[in-house]
């Protein structure tokens, strides 16, 4: 019904620019040289003037429309909104007032904005299918917004990216990887998908295995490593102290676990850090890496003829 109805506009208004512009010509037919230079020059400063004041607004509604978003995030601040429905609500007024901006602006050249309204209004339905992965994607950050699996700041892994979020905005999330690029991801696909938030609780337990020769002090071993953990400033023993234990009885080896809890900020840190104590502690106390072995067995050619 939308359709036939923005049609029937389109053809009414049709109908009568033609008629305008007939009428227009059959009167500058009926002028004098004279009159014709005095009725194009006075078209063309309406025109102009009509160009100059739609420049005018432009500019005039972009200015405001920066100051909006400005007092709107100062607002947020002093309220301490958290900044993913910051950067949403600012991206969100941003465009919807660049949108009012573009329809005043062409009305001021003297375009009729009802149909543009009507256009609008009767391709609704073919505009929100052709846009439904928009439309998915704005319902996903809603829902991130509302149900806070991230926030800005956090470092994730989703869609096969890891990094730290920079921003939310109406339709995508912005993350940085630890190597500097920008990752931008459709808010839909990350609302439906798995999530790993590495930052939400604060704090990560690393892990290490260590593998010692068979016929070493693996007491000693564990002993060593727990006091390399429990000397680091950045273990802590909340959820848990620091734990090491017998893992694995390998081919070539004795594997050692060892775990530690750790605030998100110092894991890296504290990961290298006693990766490199262990190395030059153990040695220190008579523990062992080993290699991988192999045994090779070897029979002469005579005894091969003899079996």
């Amino acid at each position: 019904m939308n359709f036939l109805v923005f049609f029937q506009t389109q053809a009414d208004t049709s109908k009568h620019v033609s008629l305008g512009i007939r009428e227009t010509i059959d009167k500058m037919a009926g002028m004098s040289f004279t009159e014709l230079l005095g009725f194009l020059a006075d078209s063309l400063v309406k025109i102009g003037l009509k160009v100059l004041a739609a420049i005018i607004i432009y500019f005039l509604g972009a200015w405001i429309i920066k100051k909006s978003k400005k007092i709107l995030r100062e607002i947020l601040v002093k309220r301490h909104a958290d900044a993913s429905l910051s950067t949403f609500l600012q991206s969100l007024l941003s465009i919807t007032l660049t949108l009012v901006l573009i329809v005043i602006t062409i009305g001021t050249l003297g375009v009729d904005t009802s149909s543009l309204v009507a256009l609008l209004a009767g391709s609704g339905l073919a505009i929100g299918m052709a846009l439904s992965g928009t439309l998915q994607n704005f319902a996903g950050g809603i829902m991130i917004l509302l149900f806070k699996p991230f926030k800005v700041g956090d470092y994730i892994e989703a869609q096969g990216y890891g990094g730290t979020v920079d921003s939310i905005q109406i339709t995508t999330t912005h993350i940085t990887t630890p190597d500097n690029k920008m990752i931008v991801l459709p808010n839909g696909a990350l609302s439906n998908g798995v999530i790993n938030n590495f930052s939400a609780t604060g704090t990560r337990r690393c892990e290490w295995k260590i593998s010692i020769s068979y016929g070493d002090d693996v007491e000693k071993a564990k002993r060593v490593i727990l006091e390399i953990l429990e000397a680091h400033p950045a273990v802590i023993r909340e959820p848990a102290a620091p734990f090491a234990a017998l893992d694995t009885l390998a081919d070539s080896s004795v594997i050692i676990v060892a775990r530690a809890w750790v605030k998100f900020a110092d894991y890296w840190t504290l990961y290298y850090e006693i990766n490199e104590k262990i190395y030059n502690e153990l040695p220190k106390n008579g523990i062992s890496f080993p290699f991988p072995q192999l045994d090779v067995h070897m029979k002469s050619a005579a005894a091969e003829k003899t079996n």
